[in-house]
């Protein structure tokens, strides 16, 4: 028997689902378009909802997704509780497993992804920090109570108990940066580096296969004024190239924001996308609202109709309390409050809600801190609390509506001023305190990569902007610089918390430097907003010069650009392996806060306790994890940048030189647009720390930063400036950051690896020995000296600071890299050997050692093992010419003449001016002619011929 059709009461409650009425055309053309066929021109693939805060355009999302699903489609719901692409995937994996349909092999890189993360974090810490005394449960219940104490919540009895610290620690550590990692595969760097590169493909593929099993797959995206700084991009990619691999043309996107679709990306597409905007509801709109809710008397839908203009959130609270007379309908823009709390049956409801406006959003820890009364009475009001219209759910929090808590917050703070500063006060002392039960036992990276943590800084920093502590202005502006270092979506945070507690407490100084941070962030990136810091302080008193230009054959240029050698600098080794993937300017970010050393500023009592040389920088790291050598070394082909440092121009050397000591060519990477510094702020005309006079500040708020956080920021500068191929600026900066602290051993190990990189062997020595004065155990230093010590013929010490740098890190590959030459240079090809079998075993898929190994076994006479060596090295690096010359030589070396020349013309093809490819290009050519060869193996020429490739002669 079939099934019975659905009864008219049961299609009237479908349409009336959860109260939702209106929107009638919105809901008709979705809904009309899941009736057309993809290949119709009249599908459309792209929804974007857009209008102002309070229109509806959430409510309308979650409509349409239940109109997909009861067509069959599988959906998901991402909103801006996702702070990446990766944590959407994640979410979008989420709900289409409770589906039915697992994504199982995105899952399974989803976790590889934070697994790595985890570990790059992981390797940037050299020893556990002291462990500060946690804070008592006492003080924490004192703490709390003393909110009632001040009269937040009149009536209501002080809390009792504590809050479980373990609960408020958990989150996942979703890592911005990690390049002080070992990598184990080239695949894992793409993973941490450019992870929608790897993660997208793998999504495609899977949805092809869920399509097959739908009708349609329709992607929710809501709250894209925030998610689509990330997103829009990637979508855009994804639904207009093929980039990443075909996309199922059953899927549907829609996304939702205050904003238009962005006309110079999408502009073109308007055949297949519909655009919606969401305007305040008709009149018919808003009576059909009204009488669903019992309001029908003409009268009072007439007063309803002229006080909220149609606002759907105005006009659904106002709908709430059921007015039967004219009278009833109080005038929203002048007792919004009031109106908004006509459900409060009492006064402890009433002041509950007026007290839970003040935090950004809520929880039930929160709730309890704020309220404080017994767990049952708790409960009632929390629930309460959350039934209420302009309270919006999502992942266990709350948050008002902005339309509603706006007047809220002006009424406390209008009415009560002194009140209100004691009640944010008593806010930040919470969230201090909890806080600290999150810092216990941790090192400072590691929280600044939790999620948690991050949450908790800024609600207290929030807390203080609003009670007026002017020094919260300048802990925010400290909290910038290390923000920066994790990436601008971690940096646009603390701009944003700027902004809205400038907007809420109504403070136009902490607004006005909130918008100028997001303004640098986003037409500058990170340095940008490194720049405006330190020149609105006072520290920036002159214009950084312009240095070195970017040679031709890569858009970056400089010590940082240069790829794959080992003879690059200390910064900079994603730079090949991420450009043009779309994710440069994340790389950029996560390089900056490695090589930069993560710190924190401040006072021990409100920031999180740095230990000196814990920092993921030059006194943590080593030349090849945070960006050194050993980094560029193993991404792509180096650049011919590389070259370009001092004494690395090409020469003619013997034909027996082992290719892998040459510089290596690459092809040209696009600039990435925040590695350009295009970005400008006013010039400071005050002396070093005093901060610009700006007309427009409110009384009394001035900034002062604290030197050595100013001296972080320099140094981060530094960095940025080295990927953007700029090395006299990098320095130039560095020197400032050691003028404002002169014996930080980070800065110092730094600009030693800099000189190094451009040949300045004695400043390079004179540095790095007063970074290991300060810090003996930096292994980074140490091996950074070596390789200098090396440069300069001083074998005996260069292998003693080697020795030392492997025994701190045994799993160094850089360092063994480099012993290795050294051994070499001594003549002992036992243990050069040794040592390149260990960095081969530590890093099988870094391509330079595979090619390094593979000249020593050519040298030793063993042809047919470098023949494997340099084989993996190009399955890694096909573009790696310097593996392809040297493959051809020991293909010569076994007789196997023609294949050795399609080796070295394919090279020369490439590069006509690398002479060491074209010398064995011509013995070759001898050897078939019956010509007699030069000799093929000299350690000499191995020597002289690695100086050369690094640049370092």
């Amino acid at each position: 028997m079939g099934q019975a059709r659905p009864s008219m009461q049961e299609l009237i409650g479908r349409r009336s689902r959860a109260g939702f009425v209106g929107r009638s055309a919105e809901r008709a053309a979705f809904r009309a378009n899941l009736d057309i066929a993809p290949e119709d021109e009249r599908h459309r693939f792209l929804f974007h909802v857009h209008g102002n805060a309070g229109v509806g355009k959430s409510f309308l999302l979650r409509e349409l997704e239940q109109v997909a699903r009861e067509r069959g489609a599988l959906t998901a719901f991402m909103d801006d509780t996702a702070g990446s692409v990766p944590e959407s995937l994640e979410a979008m994996s989420r709900q289409f497993a409770t589906q039915g349909r697992r994504l199982k092999d995105l899952d399974r890189l989803l976790a590889a992804h934070r697994e790595r993360r985890h570990e790059a974090e992981l390797a940037a810490i050299t020893a556990p920090p002291p462990e500060p005394p946690g804070p008592s449960v006492g003080s924490m219940a004192v703490a709390r109570a003393g909110l009632v104490g001040l009269g937040m919540v009149p009536g209501v009895g002080a809390f009792a108990g504590a809050v479980d610290a373990a609960q408020l620690a958990q989150g996942a550590d979703r890592l911005r940066s990690g390049l002080g990692a070992r990598f184990r595969t080239h695949e894992d760097a793409r993973l941490v580096l450019a992870p929608e590169s790897v993660l997208t493909p793998v999504l495609l593929e899977e949805l092809s296969q869920a399509a097959s099993a739908v009708p349609w797959i329709v992607l929710f995206f809501d709250t894209y004024e925030r998610t689509g700084r990330f997103l829009d991009a990637w979508l855009h990619a994804v639904m207009t190239s093929d980039l990443y691999g075909p996309l199922p043309a059953t899927v549907v996107v829609v996304t939702a924001g205050q904003l238009p679709s962005d006309a110079t990306r999408w502009g073109g597409f308007g055949d297949f996308m519909t655009d919606v905007p969401l305007l305040p509801f008709t009149e018919a709109e808003t009576r059909d609202l009204l009488a669903g809710r019992g309001v029908v008397a003409e009268p009072v839908v007439g007063e309803v109709l002229r006080l909220t203009g149609g606002l759907p959130v105005l006009v659904s609270t106002l709908a709430e309390s059921r007015p039967t007379d004219p009278a009833e309908v109080r005038d929203p823009s002048a007792t919004a409050v009031e109106w908004f709390l006509k459900r409060a049956e009492d006064a402890v409801q009433r002041s509950v809600a007026l007290a839970c406006a003040l935090p950004r959003r809520l929880d039930a820890d929160v709730f309890r801190a704020v309220v404080g009364d017994s767990d049952a009475e708790l409960d009632g009001l929390y629930a309460w609390l959350r039934g209420l219209p302009f309270v919006s759910e999502r992942g266990g929090r709350v948050r008002y509506h902005d339309v509603v808590r706006a007047p809220m917050l002006r009424l406390q703070r209008q009415e009560a001023p002194r009140t209100w500063a004691a009640r944010q006060q008593a806010l930040a002392a919470v969230f201090r305190e909890w806080r600290a039960e999150a810092e216990a036992g941790r090192d400072a990276e590691e929280l600044w990569t939790d999620e948690a943590w991050r949450e908790l800084r800024l609600a207290e920093l929030y807390h203080l902007l609003c009670a007026g502590e002017r020094a919260a202005l300048t802990s925010v502006l400290g909290d910038v610089v290390d923000a920066c270092e994790q990436g601008e979506s971690v940096a646009e945070r603390w701009a944003r918390v700027l902004v809205e507690a400038g907007s809420d407490a109504e403070t136009r100084t902490v607004s006005q430097w909130g918008r100028r941070l997001a303004a640098a962030l986003g037409s500058g990136g990170t340095p940008a907003a490194l720049e405006l810091v330190l020149r609105a302080t006072g520290f920036e008193r002159t214009p950084v010069p312009a240095g070195a230009a970017a040679t031709a054959g890569t858009g970056y240029g400089g010590a940082a650009a240069a790829a794959t050698g080992p003879g690059a600098g200390a910064v900079g080794w994603w730079v090949a392996g991420a450009a043009g993937q779309g994710a440069a300017g994340a790389a950029a970010a996560a390089s900056l806060r490695e090589a930069a050393g993560a710190g924190t500023g401040g006072s021990a009592s409100d920031r999180p306790a740095r230990r000196p040389g814990t920092a993921s920088g030059t006194a943590t790291t080593r030349p090849g994890t945070s960006g050194g050598a050993q980094s560029r070394e193993r991404q792509q082909p180096a650049s011919q940048d590389q070259r370009a440092e001092p004494q690395g121009e090409r020469t003619e050397v013997p034909e027996t030189e082992p290719e892998s000591q040459r510089a290596q060519p690459t092809r040209a990477e696009p600039q990435d647009q925040h590695a350009q510094l295009s970005w400008t702020v006013p010039q400071a005309t005050t002396s070093p720390g005093t901060p610009w006079q700006d007309a427009s500040a409110d009384a009394g708020w001035r900034v002062a930063l604290d030197p050595a956080v100013a001296a972080r920021a320099y140094r981060a500068r530094a960095i940025a400036h080295d990927l953007a191929g700029d090395r006299r600026a990098a320095l130039t900066l560095l020197n400032r950051a050691l003028e404002l602290v002169p014996d930080d051993p980070r800065s110092l190990a730094l600009r030693g690896e800099y000189h190094r990189v451009l040949g300045r062997h004695d400043e390079a020595i004179g540095d790095l020995d007063r970074a290991l004065e300060l810090n003996p155990s930096d292994a980074f230093a140490l091996a950074s000296r070596g390789a200098t010590r090396l440069s300069r013929e001083g074998l005996d010490e260069a292998l003693a600071d080697l020795d030392r740098a492997v025994r701190l890190k045994p799993d160094y590959s850089w360092a063994l890299m480099r012993r290795a030459r050294v051994h070499r240079a001594f003549g002992d090809p036992v243990r050069q050997l040794a040592d390149l079998d260990r960095a081969v075993a530590v890093d099988p898929d870094w391509a330079w050692v595979r090619c390094e190994r593979g000249d020593a076994l050519r040298a030793a006479g063993r042809d047919e093992d470098a023949l494997a060596d340099y084989d993996h090295a190009l399955a890694l690096e096909p573009g790696y010419d310097s593996a392809r010359a040297s493959r051809g030589a020991s293909l010569a070396n076994l007789g196997r003449h023609e294949e050795a020349l399609a080796d070295l013309d394919r090279v020369l093809a490439a590069d006509p001016s690398y002479t060491w490819a074209a010398d064995q290009r011509a013995a070759v050519l001898r050897q078939l002619a019956a010509e007699p060869a030069t000799p093929a193996r000299s350690a000499g020429t191995d020597e002289a011929r690695a100086r050369h490739r690094d640049g370092q002669a």
